[in-house]
């Protein structure tokens, strides 16, 4: 059984899965749930993807015979061309590595919907280059809050309308609309750049926006866990 965790800024998503089959997956929102799952789990293979807790550290809580860290050094299924590798963030490596799993030998855009849209694109021939950070859902209405003297904090709803008829409904237009324009331009773009395009929508704010946009996508809201997994796969037969 391969075990995968990727601890985010906030909460930790935990997969467990037999070879690519993702059988079990668990959210933990504290260190110390995470500790405890992973010192009573018995799976063989595990990665750590961290972005803010040491890997190290959550290595250490487990028991596992093959243990990886995913960074900028460890081999991957696919071919990294980003210029700085050392910065690119792990959560967005594992997203284009389950692109490439999904969609094999197609050109994939992944928009990942979280604390900020993140844009990834790996090619047919599995080389990942690369794509954009943008400000998340949130952030926006965070920022509209902070740096205005009189505009509240304002929070997303599921349902929004085109012309707002109050403060809080045109902030709402505005935050959540304005990205949907965003999605759909950036697709629009990377559409007519590269045939055959597939997209994938994934992070924890995809359920605002993937009914909404013009162009078909494919919603994988476990995408970086089936990445990790992936890797995972990749390194232990690698090992072999």
């Amino acid at each position: 059984m391969n075990l995968v965790v990727d601890y985010g800024n906030t909460s930790a998503k935990v997969g467990i899965f037999n070879h690519q089959s993702l059988v079990e997956k668990h959210a933990f929102s504290t260190g110390d749930d995470l500790q405890k799952f992973l010192r009573a789990s018995r799976a063989e293979n595990l990665i750590i993807s961290s972005v803010k807790t040491d890997p190290e550290l959550v290595s250490s809580w487990s028991s596992s015979t093959c243990k990886f860290i995913l960074n900028h050094s460890l081999p991957l299924p696919i071919k990294n061309l980003y210029a700085t590798p050392a910065t690119l963030g792990v959560d967005r490596l594992a997203g284009a590595c389950g692109a490439q799993q999904i969609f094999p030998d197609k050109n994939v855009l992944v928009i990942d919907a979280g604390t900020c849209v993140n844009y990834d694109f790996i090619d047919r021939h599995k080389n990942y280059h690369g794509g954009a950070i943008s400000p998340g859902m949130n952030m926006r209405f965070q920022a509209v809050h902070t740096f205005t003297a009189k505009l509240p904090l304002i929070s997303p709803a599921e349902q929004i309308k085109l012309i707002g008829d109050s403060t809080e409904t045109c902030i709402q237009s505005g935050v959540i609309n304005g990205l949907i324009a965003e999605i759909d331009g950036i697709i629009g773009q990377y559409s007519e750049k590269f045939e055959d395009l597939r997209v994938i929508l994934c992070g924890g704010d995809a359920r605002f926006f993937e009914n909404k946009l013009k162009a078909s996508i494919f919603a994988s809201p476990e995408l970086v866990l089936v990445g990790l997994n992936s890797i995972l796969i990749y390194n232990v037969n690698h090992q072999k």
